[in-house]
């Protein structure tokens, strides 16, 4: 059944070109191009909000006052709270794109986020159980090694897409903008967003496990002394030399001389975000650890994942305090 309505602009109706029918001054959207659809409600919003430009002027400051207050405070949480501002956080951007897919029926990204939340969950439990066992850190880091590689590569090819699309290349393969557009920015937001969660749980499992294993502390005095043979992230036995070639793995010497399992101490490093040794707190030489570029955690990488963790996780939260006053207001 046709939807049939009518538009008015300073008084005088109008059908915007859109052609008339049997009654006066109303148009049938059965009949007429998303453009036009477009152009008609843009019409319409314009007729809805004449004459409330003070109201609009007030909403935006009350936006404006809202974000700077909110930046404040959660500045503040964080500096002087900083582990509940994590946990917080963490919960945000767990659940609140939850909502939004679900209700959106993206169902794509509720299938990525059930298969990435019940191995995490399974890991994350066995990195928090007492006593550790002795194949817990392999497993973890391997977990979310693999999980940051895939993310990393996806926000990159995500990224590649969108600047092809930018510059035309997506023609030469017939395919439509907006479908290379809405592939290049999904692939970029699924990257970015397991980027985020990846890490996130990857720190708060690394503080679990080396607290557990006890050469870790945050006070930087170990409670076990680590034998040369020790790996001081699992605590399990260095069998390959750091001279030897590995089949699985290969061991690694830090500039402080202590030597590691290489999956643990890339998985330490790079997962973990710790960017010290295990055992003595000494800043890590990435550059002779890793001679591979792409392996170095990337400063501008993190800032671009605090700005999306905040994107996700506190926007929505601020928004909706922001309509929330609108509304006590009663501004529309």
């Amino acid at each position: 059944m046709a939807g049939v309505f009518e538009v008015e602009v300073d008084g005088v109706q109008h059908d915007h070109g859109l052609g008339h029918h049997d009654e006066p001054n109303q148009v049938d959207l059965s009949h007429l191009s998303p453009e036009e659809k477009w152009r008609l409600e843009h019409a319409r919003m314009h007729v809805k909000h004449k004459g409330h430009e003070a109201m609009h002027a007030e909403m935006v400051l009350i936006l404006i006052v809202t974000l700077v207050i909110a930046q404040l405070v959660l500045v503040q949480w964080k500096q002087r709270h900083p582990k509940s501002y994590n946990l917080v956080t963490l919960f945000q951007m767990w659940v609140v794109p939850l909502y939004f897919t679900t209700k959106l029926h993206w169902w794509r990204f509720l299938v990525t986020w059930f298969i990435f939340s019940v191995v995490t969950a399974y890991v994350t439990y066995r990195a928090t159980r007492k006593p550790l066992e002795c194949t817990t850190p392999r497993l973890v880091y391997k977990w979310f090694l693999l999980l940051y590689k895939i993310s990393y590569a996806t926000g990159i090819v995500g990224y590649t897409v969108v600047m092809f699309t930018l510059f035309g290349i997506n023609l030469i393969f017939r395919i439509k903008p907006e479908d290379a557009m809405d592939f290049g920015v999904s692939l970029l937001f699924y990257g970015l967003y397991y980027g985020v969660l990846g890490r996130d749980f990857a720190e708060m499992c690394a503080d679990f496990m080396a607290s557990t294993v006890g050469y870790y502390s945050a006070s930087g005095m170990p409670t076990k002394h680590l034998s040369d043979s020790i790996c001081a992230v699992c605590g399990q036995p260095i069998l390959v030399d750091v001279s030897e070639e590995g089949i699985i793995e290969n061991t690694y010497r830090l500039s402080c001389n202590h030597v590691f399992h290489e999956f643990c101490i890339r998985g330490w490093c790079i997962v973990g975000k710790k960017q010290i040794c295990p055992y003595c707190k000494e800043k890590v030489d990435l550059k002779r650890m890793f001679s591979n570029p792409w392996e170095r955690p990337h400063v501008m990488y993190g800032q671009l994942l605090d700005w999306l963790r905040y994107l996700v996780a506190w926007q929505p939260v601020i928004i909706g305090l922001v309509q929330g006053i609108n509304y006590i207001l009663g501004l529309e």
